[in-house]
């Protein structure tokens, strides 16, 4: 195994599927509740380990997405300083389902605002290093508006 290759887990995870998930990745990029949050916590002290993790954000307001609101995650924040067991490796989020591309870069600003306000978290377990935000479609347009880790599947394996 190559120790400079790590998978991200990035689609909603379950609770009853944690373990596993801490064991096969090297980073859970979809943290998307404080619920969900603190039973990374509980696992990761567990298993004697510290969960590298990315906060999902729902940027785009669409019910069917999963995510902290834009509003709760400065709360969710709060209660998360003091969890064992996880670190906050930045944010995550995915722009709304649509070919408009203004809809996206507003979508990818309004998380690269959290996410500067964020970095200024001075906490042990926060880091704020990463702004996991572009897919296949749309990466161009969220490495112009400040993301530094971008999703490709598609467009790789066509």
């Amino acid at each position: 195994a190559n120790p400079a290759l790590g998978w991200h887990m990035i689609g909603h995870l379950q609770t009853n599927k944690i373990k596993q998930a801490l064991s096969l990745f090297a980073m859970i990029q979809s943290v998307d509740s404080l619920r969900l949050a603190k039973e990374v916590s509980r696992a990761a002290v567990e298993m004697a380990k510290a969960a590298p993790v990315l906060l999902e954000v729902n940027i785009s307001g669409e019910k069917q997405k999963f995510g902290f609101g834009t509003e709760e995650i400065y709360t969710a924040i709060e209660a998360m300083k003091q969890l064992p067991g996880i670190r906050v490796m930045g944010l995550m989020g995915m722009a709304p389902n649509t070919e408009d591309l203004g809809q996206k870069r507003l979508a990818f600003k309004k998380l690269k605002g959290i996410f500067t306000v964020c970095k200024a978290i001075k906490q042990e377990n926060f880091e704020m290093r990463h702004l996991s935000m572009g897919m296949s479609d749309d990466f161009e347009t969220a490495i112009e508006e400040g993301s530094n880790m971008i999703r490709l599947g598609r467009v790789l394996f066509r």
